[in-house]
């Protein structure tokens, strides 16, 4: 493997220059609450960092005293623009944001190559935001890991925790989820849903998340199948909405934050 997966959304959804996205990140951290457990894992938006910046910093911010222990983040997302069957790795070996280089655990990416459902596909990584708005956060609040990204496309539940259990990993291992949740309602209306949805996510009720509930519902239920199977649970963090934060409240995008502990 080898070759580097350069930003795509840079200067567009977040700042293109490492001084204004370290500064950003920073503020969206600042107010991030403490677990009183040790997290697993973490489910957060992956909108413009105008609108989810600060849902996504009360998410990565619980990383905080993980600092010098977690060695290496598996991160899903959907897939938005190339349809996979199944999930897609990068062929590359290097993942870059305006902080810096993050090396991808190639020896990593061969494993879950072995899966039948785990495809390279270069195309489903090139334009995709929903993995790359979060790596500067990780950088910023891991300092040193490697990476090892998921674009997943038509993948089941039961697909993706099969994923997550062969690179589970003990406490050096860190599980990133990124999924926004409903599309385009009114602020009220989407209040209302995403409510909904924090109960089943709460619930580790993968069963019932669709993708009109949240767009990664597909990498949310396998972390929930994966969770279930172990015996732990998923709490709320953070729930709120683009009307929330920096856009009109009469056609909204939901954005909540939860840890896996």
């Amino acid at each position: 493997m080898s070759g580097t997966r350069e930003p795509a959304v840079a200067g567009r959804f977040y700042p293109a220059t490492a001084e204004a996205l370290r500064a950003a990140v920073r503020s969206y951290l600042q107010s991030a609450p403490t677990s009183q457990a040790v997290p697993k894992g973490i489910i957060a938006p992956h909108a413009g960092y105008v609108y989810s910046g600060p849902i996504a910093g009360n998410a990565h911010g619980l990383l905080r005293g993980l600092r010098g222990r977690v060695e290496r983040v598996i991160l899903f997302g959907p897939s938005h623009f190339v349809r996979v069957a199944g999930l897609a790795v990068p062929s590359s070996d290097s993942f870059v944001t305006p902080l810096g280089r993050v090396p991808i655990d190639t020896e990593a990416v061969r494993q879950a190559l072995t899966l039948r459902q785990v495809v390279v596909n270069d195309a489903a990584h090139a334009r995709e935001h929903s993995l790359e708005v979060h790596v500067p956060f990780l950088q910023e609040v891991l300092g040193s890991f490697k990476l090892v990204p998921f674009a997943v496309g038509d993948a089941t539940p039961e697909q993706v925790a099969q994923v997550m259990d062969l690179l589970w990993g003990d406490s050096a291992t860190f599980i990133v989820v990124s999924s926004d949740l409903s599309h385009f309602h009114d602020h009220d209306t989407a209040q209302r849903l995403d409510t909904d949805t924090s109960r089943l996510i709460e619930s580790l009720r993968f069963e019932d998340l669709t993708g009109d509930k949240c767009c990664g519902f597909k990498a949310i239920g396998g972390l929930l199948h994966a969770a279930r199977s172990r015996g732990m649970h998923v709490r709320t963090v953070d729930l709120r909405n683009s009307g929330d934060t920096a856009g009109p409240r009469d056609r909204v995008v939901g954005y909540g934050a939860y840890v896996v502990e």
